[in-house]
């Protein structure tokens, strides 16, 4: 019998999702083990010291920790329905429109939603708080609005990568 990969994974982690849709796309079987993030299992913070999830173990020894590595590692296993050579444009460019969501909509989509996790973000000496997390809030939620307002032009366009 062949040992399977190890994926170490959160349910409600966006890039633990990524991973285990990715992998579960290419027909890839692995040994998932779910892990409680305030209570890190020692396997996976020595698989990978930065303690973030997901994190794929494969049989030889080899550590895939970040999500989008382990999407492109699924999809050289396996691409059934050719996902990872992009319609339009290049890999890179793909990559790139990724990353982009990840530095400009991410961040703001987290703040919007859990604004109450960034207090020293907003939160100034005086006033009323309730007021401060609340506009800190809308002004976050704006901006990620405008990311997918982009994202929405470019794919009505069909004149990006996307």
């Amino acid at each position: 019998m062949t040992a399977l990969p190890v994926l170490y994974s959160f349910r409600r982690c966006p890039y633990a999702m990524r991973a285990r849709l990715a992998l579960v796309y290419a027909g890839l079987t692995c040994e998932l083990r779910e892990v409680q993030l305030r209570n890190k299992p020692q396997a996976l913070l020595d698989a990978s010291p930065k303690g973030t999830v997901p994190v794929l173990v494969l049989p030889g020894g080899a550590v895939i920790d970040e999500s989008l590595d382990v999407m492109r590692w699924a999809l050289a296993q396996n691409d059934p329905h050719g996902w990872l050579p992009p319609e339009r444009g290049t890999l890179d460019d793909m990559l790139a429109l990724i990353a982009a969501c990840e530095r400009d909509f991410k961040p703001h989509l987290d703040r919007s939603k859990y604004a109450s996790r960034f207090r020293a973000e907003w939160a100034r000496s005086g006033g009323d708080e309730a007021a401060q997390e609340g506009a800190f809030a809308a002004r976050h939620y704006a901006q990620a609005l405008q990311f997918l307002e982009l994202l929405a032009h470019a794919l009505q366009d069909r004149k990006s990568v996307v």
